[in-house]
């Protein structure tokens, strides 16, 4: 019996070792390209391929950073993260209201026609964002939004499929025994939702709110169809046109590269544990 009990242990300590040492192993794997990155836009230029492999530089140095930071065009870096953070934050407001609404609306109200309009939802899902990009350029142009950040922000404030699909499993999972309890005492639908609802599913929207301004930050399609004047550019797009005017300064590039990821992880660390909520199993339950 003791020596069953050892080989089950034993098969079950060399299969921990093993997933363990595959998960490190995938992990450094993802890491190294960002750790190089970094590791890079500390070498001088001459070394940044010829000591390529090691990511501890012989000869430290920040100047591309400051190299980096002087822009082009006579537009520091400085404006193209404001640029982004501007569209990124209304994207992100935008897209947590619209779609919370609408997938209170989906999930609570039982409407004429309420099927169809979730079936829709769910075909937009299927469409990939290539499909749309022309029809859209040719939209906005003939709305004379191409050269503003409208086409960049509008859209956000109309939900996507994925997001409104999301909220909805939250709210799905909220007892509708609550509503009924408000009804009773004199709430509307909106106060339904705005009292009992939204405070109910918080991780959803930071989800939500958090994938949207990761999107709309690192969107570089957006900025090259829509952008065309330097002093609008966002950092997505900044970074390209940098690398183009500058005669390919590596190390500067990666610096800049270096200073877009900070707000990135600024805002994984704060809403760290709502992300991962709102993305586990248990959240999507419906």
């Amino acid at each position: 019996m003791n020596e069953k009990l050892h080989s089950v242990s034993l098969r079950r300590n060399v299969g921990r070792a093993v997933y363990h040492t595959l998960m490190l192993l995938t992990s450094v794997a993802m890491l190294y390209p960002v750790l190089w990155m970094i590791a890079s836009s500390f070498k001088p230029n001459g070394e940044i391929f010829s000591n390529a492999t090691s990511l501890i530089p012989i000869e430290f140095t920040v100047q591309h950073y400051i190299d980096g930071w002087r822009g082009f065009g006579n537009y520091t870096f400085g404006t193209f993260f404001s640029n982004s953070l501007f569209v990124a934050v209304l994207s992100s407001v935008g897209m947590v209201f619209s779609s919370a609404v609408v997938a209170f609306g989906l999930a609570r109200i039982q409407f004429k026609g309420r099927q169809f309009w979730f079936v829709l939802m769910i075909i937009t899902m299927m469409l990939p964002g290539q499909v749309m990009m022309i029809p859209r350029f040719v939209l906005f142009n003939k709305m004379g939004w191409v050269g503003t950040y409208l086409p960049m922000i509008a859209p956000s404030f109309f939900g996507s499929g994925f997001n409104i699909f999301l909220i909805m499993q939250f709210i799905r999972g909220i007892p509708r025994d609550m509503d009924e309890a408000a009804t009773i005492d004199g709430c509307s639908w909106y106060g339904i939702f705005a009292k009992i609802i939204l405070p109910m599913i918080v991780p959803s929207l930071v989800t939500v709110g958090v994938l949207t301004f990761i999107g709309s930050w690192e969107d570089f399609m957006g900025a090259l169809l829509y952008l065309n004047k330097p002093a609008m550019y966002t950092v997505a797009y900044a970074l390209k046109m940098f690398n183009d005017s500058s005669q390919a300064d590596y190390g500067a590039t990666f610096a800049m590269s270096v200073l877009s990821l900070v707000p990135v992880l600024i805002l994984f660390f704060f809403f760290q544990k709502n992300l991962v909520e709102g993305i586990s199993i248990q959240g999507l339950k419906g």
